[in-house]
């Protein structure tokens, strides 16, 4: 029987030259491949060395940090102190407990403490007849001065206390209060003259007072000696 014949040579030559653009298509698939993959790296790089400029000016910009304590760490629970209140200034406290001790008393006796002379002048066990008598010859000069004309009675009050307060906390000596003649109240009695002087007696601070002279307001006036 006879064999079919094939031309081995012809199929051989095709095949070969097959394969040799097969391998031309995948040369330029690796080269394609290849150069993808370097714009990939390229790509991975550029990236990285941006986060890196980033990171670093952030740094730069916040500075140092510290890490936080243990206690205020996811976990913990925060303790906030309660806000404690402002302390009182200790002289303020002092202040306002001795203008409480310090009130004035309208019911004061004040006629068994005045030295019956023609003036009812004030001084305080101890204090001599001589320190009176320079205080009416202006030995002392007047430093301050308390007019009450125009005052009510509670209103002259309060002011007479806050005024010789102040003044012996400034280191004054004398000072004077002009309480007024009475011209102006009813029966032309001076309604305040009484009042001034017991609540000058009151205050501690008072070592002595006399009506003031002629010229410093006369009957109209007292000049007061602080301790």
């Amino acid at each position: 029987m006879l064999q079919p014949s094939f031309p081995r040579q012809k199929s051989e030559k095709s095949l070969l030259i097959r394969d040799f653009k097969d391998l031309k298509l995948v040369r330029r698939e690796l080269e394609t491949r290849a150069r993808q993959e370097a714009q990939r790296l390229a790509a991975l790089q550029a990236a990285a060395a941006l986060a890196r400029a980033e990171k670093e000016l952030f740094s730069r910009a916040v500075g140092r940090v510290v890490a936080l304590p243990p206690q205020h760490r996811p976990g913990h629970r925060a303790s906030l102190e309660r806000a404690r209140p402002a302390p009182i200034a200790e002289q303020l406290r002092l202040d306002e407990m001795a203008v409480m001790q310090e009130a004035l008393s309208d019911e004061f006796d004040v006629e068994t403490l005045l030295h019956t002379d023609e003036t009812l002048s004030f001084r305080r066990p101890g204090i001599g007849p001589d320190v009176t008598r320079k205080l009416r010859r202006g030995n002392w000069s007047i430093q301050r001065q308390l007019d009450l004309h125009g005052f009510r009675r509670e209103d002259a009050r309060n002011a007479l206390g806050a005024f010789i307060r102040e003044a012996h906390k400034a280191g004054l000596r004398c000072v004077r209060v002009v309480h007024g003649k009475g011209l102006g109240s009813p029966g032309k009695m001076p309604v305040l003259k009484g009042r001034v002087q017991s609540w000058l007696i009151q205050k501690q601070e008072v070592l002595a007072f006399v009506q003031a002279r002629p010229a410093d307001g006369g009957a109209g006036a007292l000049v007061v000696l602080l301790a």
